[in-house]
C-alpha cells in the first residue's frame, strides 16, 4: 500500500501534490501521477484547496462519491496499466478506451470491476482474484 492506512495522511498527499502543482513546485513521481489524477478532476479542485477535507466523511446519503477513493482508484488503475499487472491489463485499458472514446473514461469503468474484486478479496480475507478481474474488465468491450 504505498500510503499507509492512515486516511489522513493519504489525503494529505492528495492536498499537498496538487499545492506544489499549483504553484510550480518540482514534484515527486508519486506527487507527479496525484497531480495528474486531480488536474483531471475539476470538480474536486476546490475540495483539496480545503483542510476541510482532511476531516470529512464522504458518505452515500450526501449522493457525491468519496472523491478521494475515486481518485486513489485512478492512481491503483495506473500502476496496474504502467506494469501491466494482472498481465493484459494494459491491452484491455487500450482497447476500452477506444470503445467508450478515452482512456479516463475507460478507468472509470474499469473501477467498477476494481471496486468489485476488492470488495470480494476483503469480504473473503483473500488476495484479489487477478483472473475474475480480467474477466471482469472484458465483459467491458
Amino acid at each position: 500500500m504505498i500510503f499507509g492506512s492512515d486516511r489522513n495522511r493519504l489525503r494529505r498527499h492528495f492536498l499537498d501534490a496538487w499545492r506544489k502543482r499549483q504553484s510550480g513546485e518540482p514534484l515527486e513521481p508519486l506527487e507527479a501521477l496525484i497531480a495528474d489524477v486531480v488536474t483531471q478532476h475539476p470538480e474536486y479542485h476546490a475540495l483539496l484547496e480545503s483542510e476541510e477535507s482532511l476531516e470529512r466523511d464522504f458518505t452515500p446519503e450526501e449522493g457525491q462519491a468519496n472523491p478521494f477513493l475515486h481518485m486513489g482508484m485512478h492512481i491503483s488503475l495506473a500502476e496496474q496499466i504502467t506494469t501491466d499487472r494482472p498481465a493484459g491489463i494494459r491491452e484491455l485499458h487500450r482497447r476500452i478506451g477506444v470503445a467508450c472514446g478515452s482512456p479516463h473514461e475507460a478507468e472509470h469503468r474499469m473501477m467498477e470491476c476494481l471496486g468489485l474484486i476488492l470488495w470480494e478479496a476483503q469480504r473473503q480475507n483473500r488476495p484479489p482474484d487477478e483472473k475474475a478481474y480480467l474477466e471482469c474488465l472484458k465483459k467491458l468491450l
